[in-house]
Protein backbone atom coordinates (compact mmCIF):
# COMPACT_ATOMS: atom_id res chain seq x y z
CA UNK A 1 0.00 0.00 0.00
CA UNK A 2 1.65 3.20 -0.74
CA UNK A 3 2.86 5.26 1.93
CA UNK A 4 1.96 2.73 4.50
CA UNK A 5 4.40 3.66 7.05
CA UNK A 6 6.03 0.60 8.05
CA UNK A 7 6.28 1.03 11.90
CA UNK A 8 2.63 2.20 12.17
CA UNK A 9 1.02 0.05 15.54
CA UNK A 10 4.42 0.08 17.01
CA UNK A 11 4.68 2.52 20.88
CA UNK A 12 7.89 3.92 21.82
CA UNK A 13 8.52 4.86 25.44
CA UNK A 14 11.33 7.56 24.83
CA UNK A 15 13.13 7.75 28.53
CA UNK A 16 16.36 9.36 27.57
CA UNK A 17 17.63 12.56 27.26
CA UNK A 18 19.80 14.89 25.33
CA UNK A 19 20.16 13.67 21.78
CA UNK A 20 21.37 10.33 20.21
CA UNK A 21 18.90 8.30 22.53
CA UNK A 22 16.13 10.57 21.37
CA UNK A 23 17.44 10.96 17.95
CA UNK A 24 16.89 7.62 17.61
CA UNK A 25 13.34 7.45 18.72
CA UNK A 26 12.40 10.50 16.32
CA UNK A 27 13.51 8.41 13.35
CA UNK A 28 10.82 5.38 14.86
CA UNK A 29 7.86 8.39 14.84
CA UNK A 30 9.16 9.27 11.26
CA UNK A 31 8.21 6.04 9.99
CA UNK A 32 4.79 5.60 12.01
CA UNK A 33 5.52 4.63 15.74
CA UNK A 34 3.85 6.34 18.37
CA UNK A 35 6.19 7.66 20.59
CA UNK A 36 5.91 8.85 24.03
CA UNK A 37 8.64 11.31 25.69
CA UNK A 38 9.06 10.61 29.42
CA UNK A 39 9.96 13.37 31.15
CA UNK A 40 10.17 14.74 34.73
CA UNK A 41 8.13 17.43 35.80
CA UNK A 42 9.48 20.53 36.19
CA UNK A 43 12.57 21.02 33.62
CA UNK A 44 11.84 18.38 31.13
CA UNK A 45 13.99 17.30 29.15
CA UNK A 46 17.40 19.25 29.79
CA UNK A 47 17.39 19.19 25.87
CA UNK A 48 14.71 21.74 25.94
CA UNK A 49 17.27 24.12 27.30
CA UNK A 50 20.61 23.45 24.98
CA UNK A 51 19.34 26.43 22.81
CA UNK A 52 21.09 28.60 26.09
CA UNK A 53 24.64 26.95 25.61
CA UNK A 54 26.51 29.22 24.26
CA UNK A 55 28.44 26.22 21.60
CA UNK A 56 24.35 26.37 20.06
CA UNK A 57 23.90 29.32 17.43
CA UNK A 58 20.77 31.99 19.04
CA UNK A 59 17.60 31.42 17.91
CA UNK A 60 14.13 32.96 19.03
CA UNK A 61 13.39 29.20 18.09
CA UNK A 62 13.72 26.47 19.96
CA UNK A 63 15.42 24.30 17.01
CA UNK A 64 17.56 21.56 18.27
CA UNK A 65 14.29 21.11 20.59
CA UNK A 66 12.06 20.69 17.37
CA UNK A 67 14.65 18.29 15.63
CA UNK A 68 15.17 16.10 18.20
CA UNK A 69 11.60 15.77 19.54
CA UNK A 70 9.24 16.21 16.32
CA UNK A 71 6.04 14.33 16.39
CA UNK A 72 6.47 13.15 19.93
CA UNK A 73 4.23 13.43 22.56
CA UNK A 74 5.30 14.72 26.23
CA UNK A 75 4.33 12.86 29.22
CA UNK A 76 5.41 14.66 32.47
CA UNK A 77 5.64 11.77 35.41
CA UNK A 78 8.24 11.84 38.64
CA UNK A 79 9.95 8.56 38.24
CA UNK A 80 11.52 8.99 41.59
CA UNK A 81 8.03 8.71 42.95
CA UNK A 82 6.07 5.66 43.40
CA UNK A 83 2.96 6.57 41.69
CA UNK A 84 4.82 7.78 39.30
CA UNK A 85 6.92 5.04 38.69
CA UNK A 86 3.74 2.65 38.99
CA UNK A 87 2.57 4.32 36.08
CA UNK A 88 5.41 4.19 34.15
CA UNK A 89 4.66 0.53 34.54
CA UNK A 90 1.04 0.99 32.96
CA UNK A 91 2.94 1.89 29.81
CA UNK A 92 5.58 -0.43 29.35
CA UNK A 93 3.04 -3.14 29.67
CA UNK A 94 1.51 -1.99 26.14
CA UNK A 95 5.15 -0.73 24.80
CA UNK A 96 6.84 -2.30 21.91
CA UNK A 97 9.96 -0.39 22.56
CA UNK A 98 11.72 1.25 25.42
CA UNK A 99 14.66 3.36 24.67
CA UNK A 100 17.04 4.74 27.96
CA UNK A 101 20.00 6.53 28.41
CA UNK A 102 19.87 6.76 32.00
CA UNK A 103 23.15 6.16 33.53
CA UNK A 104 23.42 3.08 34.87
CA UNK A 105 23.31 3.73 38.73
CA UNK A 106 19.97 5.95 38.19
CA UNK A 107 18.43 3.05 36.10
CA UNK A 108 19.15 0.76 39.02
CA UNK A 109 17.52 3.67 41.78
CA UNK A 110 14.86 3.60 39.46
CA UNK A 111 13.48 -0.03 38.47
CA UNK A 112 14.44 0.66 34.88
CA UNK A 113 16.98 -2.29 34.24
CA UNK A 114 16.27 -4.49 31.28
CA UNK A 115 15.60 -7.50 33.72
CA UNK A 116 12.88 -5.56 35.81
CA UNK A 117 11.41 -3.95 32.74
CA UNK A 118 11.26 -7.39 30.85
CA UNK A 119 9.57 -8.93 33.77
CA UNK A 120 6.22 -6.85 32.88
CA UNK A 121 6.47 -7.02 28.95
CA UNK A 122 8.80 -10.18 27.33
CA UNK A 123 7.87 -8.69 24.06
CA UNK A 124 9.66 -5.41 25.21
CA UNK A 125 12.84 -4.48 23.27
CA UNK A 126 15.00 -2.42 25.08
CA UNK A 127 17.07 -0.10 23.85
CA UNK A 128 20.31 0.78 25.54
CA UNK A 129 22.42 3.67 24.95
CA UNK A 130 25.23 4.54 26.71
CA UNK A 131 28.85 6.66 26.62
CA UNK A 132 31.37 3.74 27.14
CA UNK A 133 29.36 0.52 26.93
CA UNK A 134 27.64 -1.74 29.64
CA UNK A 135 30.51 -3.44 31.51
CA UNK A 136 34.20 -2.04 32.20
CA UNK A 137 35.44 0.35 34.53
CA UNK A 138 34.69 3.08 32.82
CA UNK A 139 30.56 2.09 31.99
CA UNK A 140 29.24 4.55 34.58
CA UNK A 141 31.62 7.48 33.54
CA UNK A 142 29.07 10.73 32.03
CA UNK A 143 29.83 10.39 28.34
CA UNK A 144 29.22 12.75 26.00
CA UNK A 145 30.26 12.90 22.27
CA UNK A 146 32.58 15.77 22.79
CA UNK A 147 34.74 13.04 25.12
CA UNK A 148 33.31 9.65 24.31
CA UNK A 149 32.78 9.89 20.64
CA UNK A 150 35.73 12.18 19.42
CA UNK A 151 38.73 12.56 22.47
CA UNK A 152 38.60 8.51 23.16
CA UNK A 153 37.71 7.03 20.20
CA UNK A 154 41.04 9.36 18.45
CA UNK A 155 39.15 10.59 15.98
CA UNK A 156 40.64 13.88 17.05
CA UNK A 157 44.15 13.13 17.51
CA UNK A 158 43.66 11.43 13.73
CA UNK A 159 42.26 15.05 12.05
CA UNK A 160 44.26 17.45 13.92
CA UNK A 161 47.06 19.53 12.04
CA UNK A 162 51.12 18.36 13.14
CA UNK A 163 51.98 21.41 15.43
CA UNK A 164 48.93 22.43 16.67
CA UNK A 165 46.57 21.13 19.80
CA UNK A 166 43.18 18.87 18.85
CA UNK A 167 40.14 20.71 17.88
CA UNK A 168 36.71 20.18 19.73
CA UNK A 169 34.14 18.72 18.27
CA UNK A 170 30.73 21.14 17.64
CA UNK A 171 27.44 19.87 19.40
CA UNK A 172 25.96 16.33 18.64
CA UNK A 173 28.06 15.86 15.58
CA UNK A 174 28.68 12.62 17.01
CA UNK A 175 25.18 12.17 18.67
CA UNK A 176 22.97 11.57 15.53
CA UNK A 177 25.72 9.58 14.03
CA UNK A 178 25.47 7.38 16.64
CA UNK A 179 21.93 7.10 16.80
CA UNK A 180 21.55 5.52 13.77
CA UNK A 181 23.07 2.72 15.17
CA UNK A 182 20.77 2.31 18.01
CA UNK A 183 17.85 2.35 15.59
CA UNK A 184 19.48 -0.14 13.57
CA UNK A 185 20.22 -2.40 16.19
CA UNK A 186 16.02 -2.09 17.32
CA UNK A 187 15.02 -2.72 13.93
CA UNK A 188 16.93 -6.27 13.96
CA UNK A 189 15.79 -6.83 17.06
CA UNK A 190 12.06 -6.00 15.76
CA UNK A 191 12.70 -8.75 12.77
CA UNK A 192 13.84 -11.13 15.43
CA UNK A 193 11.13 -10.56 17.61
CA UNK A 194 8.72 -11.34 14.48
CA UNK A 195 9.98 -14.67 14.58
CA UNK A 196 10.86 -15.44 17.88
CA UNK A 197 7.81 -13.50 19.47
CA UNK A 198 9.84 -12.70 22.34
CA UNK A 199 11.73 -9.14 23.11
CA UNK A 200 15.24 -8.40 23.74
CA UNK A 201 18.00 -6.00 24.44
CA UNK A 202 19.88 -3.58 22.26
CA UNK A 203 22.82 -1.79 23.17
CA UNK A 204 24.97 0.66 21.26
CA UNK A 205 27.24 3.69 22.96
CA UNK A 206 29.12 6.72 21.75
CA UNK A 207 32.68 5.04 22.37
CA UNK A 208 31.82 2.04 20.09
CA UNK A 209 30.31 4.49 17.57
CA UNK A 210 33.51 7.03 17.27
CA UNK A 211 35.75 4.15 16.69
CA UNK A 212 33.58 2.72 14.37
CA UNK A 213 33.52 6.25 12.72
CA UNK A 214 37.71 6.36 12.76
CA UNK A 215 37.50 3.24 11.48
CA UNK A 216 40.60 3.50 9.28
CA UNK A 217 42.44 4.59 11.51
CA UNK A 218 41.28 3.30 14.59
CA UNK A 219 41.98 -0.28 12.26
CA UNK A 220 45.40 0.22 11.31
CA UNK A 221 46.32 0.84 14.83
CA UNK A 222 44.94 -1.64 16.28
CA UNK A 223 47.95 -3.99 13.62
CA UNK A 224 50.10 -1.35 15.05
CA UNK A 225 50.17 1.29 12.09
CA UNK A 226 49.94 4.77 12.33
CA UNK A 227 50.59 7.94 10.69
CA UNK A 228 51.61 11.13 11.42
CA UNK A 229 49.48 14.26 12.39
CA UNK A 230 47.90 16.26 9.57
CA UNK A 231 50.71 18.20 7.65
CA UNK A 232 49.47 21.67 7.31
CA UNK A 233 47.98 22.81 3.67
CA UNK A 234 50.72 23.83 2.47
CA UNK A 235 52.74 20.85 2.69
CA UNK A 236 49.97 17.94 2.21
CA UNK A 237 50.56 14.17 1.79
CA UNK A 238 49.02 14.83 -1.94
CA UNK A 239 48.19 18.21 -3.53
CA UNK A 240 45.17 15.87 -5.35
CA UNK A 241 43.42 15.77 -2.27
CA UNK A 242 43.42 18.91 -0.71
CA UNK A 243 41.42 22.61 -0.70
CA UNK A 244 42.24 25.85 -2.84
CA UNK A 245 41.01 29.20 -2.18
CA UNK A 246 38.97 30.33 -5.15
CA UNK A 247 39.02 34.21 -6.56
CA UNK A 248 35.56 34.84 -5.15
CA UNK A 249 37.25 34.02 -1.39
CA UNK A 250 35.91 30.47 -1.57
CA UNK A 251 37.39 27.28 -0.88
CA UNK A 252 37.44 24.49 -3.25
CA UNK A 253 38.14 20.80 -1.92
CA UNK A 254 39.15 18.36 -4.69
CA UNK A 255 39.84 14.68 -4.17
CA UNK A 256 40.98 13.00 -7.48
CA UNK A 257 41.12 9.17 -6.74
CA UNK A 258 41.79 8.03 -10.32
CA UNK A 259 45.42 10.34 -11.04
CA UNK A 260 45.89 7.83 -14.22
CA UNK A 261 43.12 9.18 -15.72
CA UNK A 262 42.38 12.74 -14.26
CA UNK A 263 45.90 13.96 -14.16
CA UNK A 264 46.28 15.33 -17.79
CA UNK A 265 42.75 16.74 -17.33
CA UNK A 266 43.78 18.53 -14.41
CA UNK A 267 46.95 20.48 -16.05
CA UNK A 268 44.43 21.38 -19.09
CA UNK A 269 41.91 23.13 -16.80
CA UNK A 270 44.54 24.97 -15.09
CA UNK A 271 46.16 25.52 -18.11
CA UNK A 272 49.64 24.10 -17.20
CA UNK A 273 49.36 21.36 -19.96
CA UNK A 274 53.20 21.43 -20.03
CA UNK A 275 53.72 19.99 -16.71
CA UNK A 276 52.76 16.01 -17.73
CA UNK A 277 56.44 15.73 -18.82
CA UNK A 278 57.77 17.52 -15.94
CA UNK A 279 59.23 14.66 -13.72
CA UNK A 280 58.40 16.22 -9.95
CA UNK A 281 55.25 15.16 -11.24
CA UNK A 282 55.52 12.62 -13.73
CA UNK A 283 53.98 9.49 -11.66
CA UNK A 284 51.99 9.12 -8.54
CA UNK A 285 54.89 8.91 -6.35
CA UNK A 286 56.33 11.97 -7.62
CA UNK A 287 53.53 13.90 -7.03
CA UNK A 288 53.31 13.15 -3.56
CA UNK A 289 57.30 13.81 -2.64
CA UNK A 290 56.65 16.93 -4.46
CA UNK A 291 53.35 17.96 -2.91
CA UNK A 292 54.24 21.51 -2.06
CA UNK A 293 55.51 22.77 -5.02
CA UNK A 294 52.39 20.96 -6.84
CA UNK A 295 50.42 22.77 -4.41
CA UNK A 296 51.94 26.44 -5.34
CA UNK A 297 51.09 25.87 -8.60
CA UNK A 298 47.72 25.25 -8.16
CA UNK A 299 47.65 27.72 -5.28
CA UNK A 300 48.63 30.31 -8.49
CA UNK A 301 46.27 29.06 -10.77
CA UNK A 302 43.26 28.18 -9.01
CA UNK A 303 42.82 31.57 -7.16
CA UNK A 304 42.72 33.60 -10.87
CA UNK A 305 38.62 32.12 -11.50
CA UNK A 306 35.84 31.40 -9.07
CA UNK A 307 34.71 28.37 -7.84
CA UNK A 308 31.85 27.92 -10.24
CA UNK A 309 34.69 28.51 -13.14
CA UNK A 310 36.56 25.38 -11.19
CA UNK A 311 33.17 23.87 -10.41
CA UNK A 312 32.11 23.86 -14.37
CA UNK A 313 34.84 21.94 -15.27
CA UNK A 314 35.74 19.44 -12.88
CA UNK A 315 32.04 18.18 -13.12
CA UNK A 316 32.74 18.20 -17.02
CA UNK A 317 35.64 15.47 -16.32
CA UNK A 318 33.75 14.04 -13.27
CA UNK A 319 36.12 14.79 -10.77
CA UNK A 320 35.45 14.64 -6.87
CA UNK A 321 35.37 17.90 -5.80
CA UNK A 322 32.91 20.34 -3.69
CA UNK A 323 32.76 24.02 -2.71
CA UNK A 324 33.55 24.06 1.64
CA UNK A 325 29.60 25.42 2.58
CA UNK A 326 29.43 27.90 4.96
CA UNK A 327 26.89 27.12 6.95
CA UNK A 328 24.90 30.33 5.67
CA UNK A 329 25.14 28.31 2.37
CA UNK A 330 22.79 25.39 3.67
CA UNK A 331 19.40 27.33 3.10
CA UNK A 332 19.87 27.67 -0.26
CA UNK A 333 21.89 24.45 -1.60
CA UNK A 334 18.87 23.00 -3.58
CA UNK A 335 20.84 19.49 -3.90
CA UNK A 336 20.39 18.85 0.19
CA UNK A 337 16.51 19.35 -1.08
CA UNK A 338 16.64 17.14 -4.29
CA UNK A 339 18.34 14.20 -1.90
CA UNK A 340 15.41 15.02 0.68
CA UNK A 341 17.61 15.77 3.15
CA UNK A 342 16.07 18.92 4.18
CA UNK A 343 12.93 18.83 4.46
CA UNK A 344 9.54 20.77 4.77
CA UNK A 345 8.20 21.27 8.63
CA UNK A 346 4.65 21.82 10.20
CA UNK A 347 6.81 23.81 13.10
CA UNK A 348 5.10 26.95 12.70
CA UNK A 349 8.24 28.89 13.68
CA UNK A 350 10.60 26.50 11.64
CA UNK A 351 9.30 25.90 8.21
CA UNK A 352 12.70 23.48 7.36
CA UNK A 353 14.38 20.82 8.75
CA UNK A 354 16.80 17.74 8.38
CA UNK A 355 15.39 14.53 7.50
CA UNK A 356 16.55 11.19 8.46
CA UNK A 357 19.46 10.33 6.48
CA UNK A 358 17.65 7.29 4.31
CA UNK A 359 14.59 6.66 2.08
CA UNK A 360 12.27 4.31 1.88
CA UNK A 361 10.46 3.40 -1.60
CA UNK A 362 6.97 3.08 -1.14
CA UNK A 363 6.97 5.07 2.48
CA UNK A 364 7.31 8.84 3.19
CA UNK A 365 7.68 9.70 6.53
CA UNK A 366 5.89 11.56 8.48
CA UNK A 367 6.24 15.38 7.65
CA UNK A 368 8.10 16.73 11.18
CA UNK A 369 6.11 18.39 13.93
CA UNK A 370 7.14 20.55 16.43
CA UNK A 371 8.31 18.94 19.56
CA UNK A 372 5.68 18.97 22.29
CA UNK A 373 5.30 20.85 25.13
CA UNK A 374 6.22 19.33 28.45
CA UNK A 375 3.61 17.09 29.57
CA UNK A 376 1.25 18.08 26.63
CA UNK A 377 -0.04 14.89 26.29
CA UNK A 378 -0.13 13.92 29.78
CA UNK A 379 -3.84 12.84 30.32
CA UNK A 380 -4.62 11.53 27.08
CA UNK A 381 -1.74 8.99 27.23
CA UNK A 382 -2.56 8.02 31.13
CA UNK A 383 -6.15 7.72 29.93
CA UNK A 384 -4.90 5.39 27.05
CA UNK A 385 -2.89 3.31 29.62
CA UNK A 386 -6.32 2.36 31.72
CA UNK A 387 -5.93 5.30 34.58
CA UNK A 388 -9.09 6.98 35.74
CA UNK A 389 -10.12 10.41 35.82
CA UNK A 390 -9.44 9.90 39.43
CA UNK A 391 -6.51 8.33 39.35
CA UNK A 392 -4.88 11.10 37.02
CA UNK A 393 -6.08 13.58 39.36
CA UNK A 394 -4.11 11.66 42.09
CA UNK A 395 -0.94 11.84 40.56
CA UNK A 396 -1.47 15.01 39.64
CA UNK A 397 -1.95 16.25 43.36
CA UNK A 398 0.99 14.29 44.52
CA UNK A 399 3.30 16.14 42.21
CA UNK A 400 3.80 12.55 40.74
CA UNK A 401 2.53 13.88 37.38
CA UNK A 402 1.95 16.63 35.12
Amino acid sequence: MANSLPLEGLRVLDVSSFIAAPAAAVVLGDYGADVIKVEPPGEGDPHRGNINLTSFPKSEVNYPWHLDARNKRSIALDLKHPDGRAALDRLIDTADILITNYPFPVRARLRLSYEEVAARNPRLIYASFSGYGEEGADKDQPGYDSNAYFARSGLLDAIHFEGQPPGFALPAQGDRPSAMALLSAILLALIDRGRTGKGTWVASNLLANGLWSNGVYAQAALVGSYLPNRPPRERPRSALANIYLTADDRWLQINVTNETRDWPAILEMIERPELVADPRFAEREARQANAAALTEIFDSAIRKRPFAHWNRLLKARAVPHSRINRLQDIPEDAQAVAARAVVASDAPDMPLTLAAPFQIGHAAPRRPGPGPALGQHTDVILREAGLSENEIAALRASGAAA
